[in-house]
């Protein structure tokens, strides 16, 4: 039987990504579910992408259904108004072998970090916000990442040569109190987390807008806001991006092997 619940959603479309039956939409609040926010919904009715365009107004119902959500009911209201989306709908952001530029940042302790200051460990970077109630976005990064950290503890020798840093693309509301809060509550060690293994990192907006595009994240200017994919990357020792997963389809095993790999 399904628990699935529903919302209504209203937005305005920026991509449609046909291949992967998304639609990114600059969405009002959904009432009694998240905050206006800027994201990618997966939508399963093939008609849609016949008709919709960048610019179009939607509306549409929200279906949140245990791990999975997407939309449907969609209504198109044309405007033919192109939205102001900095990138081409496909920029793929640092790809394997750049340089990853010593970003500035501030931890869940309110403490200034550098990503620079990670050299010489393997480095698993991702981007979260902790209001994200789609249960297939920032909750399964998270639950992702707590799954790699207590893959590695497994072997403490790998262990000592890693580092987990997650990033808030919400540093209006993700503070270092709530990310501390919210990371201690993925680790499970609550009170007694120290935060030296996995770290939980905000900013000023434009810090956090520097790094989160440099992985390929986008930027929406007319709501000054970053549009929230997903990008989650493995850094190797000498500050390069040795992998970027670039949706939510890795697999915690598989990152722990690459991860082996870029550790030895």
């Amino acid at each position: 039987m399904s628990n699935a619940k529903r919302y209504e959603l209203k937005g305005k479309v920026l991509t449609v990504e046909k291949d992967k039956h998304l639609v990114t939409v600059s969405h009002e609040e959904i009432k009694d579910f998240m905050d206006a926010m800027t994201m990618p919904f997966t939508v399963r009715d093939e008609w849609v992408f016949d008709q919709v365009a960048p610019g179009d107004q939607i509306t549409a119902t929200l279906v949140v259904d245990g791990t999975e959500s997407w939309l449907e009911n969609v209504v198109i209201i044309k405007l033919n108004a192109e939205p102001g989306v900095r990138g081409s709908p496909g920029a793929v952001g640092a790809n394997t072998g750049d340089q990853v530029p010593d970003f500035a940042l501030v931890n869940q302790n309110n403490q200034p970090i550098r990503t620079g200051q990670y050299k010489g460990k393997a480095l698993l970077l991702t981007f979260i916000y902790t209001r994200c109630p789609i249960p297939e976005y920032c909750t399964l990064m998270s639950n992702n990442f707590s799954r790699v950290d207590q893959e590695l503890q497994k072997q403490p020798e790998l262990y000592e040569k890693t580092r987990l840093l997650s990033i808030s693309i919400d540093p209006d509301y993700d503070t270092p109190a709530v990310l501390r809060s919210y990371g201690a509550s993925h680790t499970g060690r609550f009170g007694d987390e120290t935060f030296s293994h996995w770290a939980f990192a905000t900013g000023t907006k434009e810090q956090v807008k520097e790094v989160a595009q440099f992985f390929g994240l986008q930027y929406y200017p007319e709501k000054d806001q970053i549009l929230h994919g997903l990008r989650t990357a493995i850094i190797a020792r000498d500050g390069k991006v040795h992998k970027v997963y670039r949706g939510n389809e890795w697999k915690p095993e598989e990152v722990v092997q690459d991860i082996e790999i870029v550790s030895r």
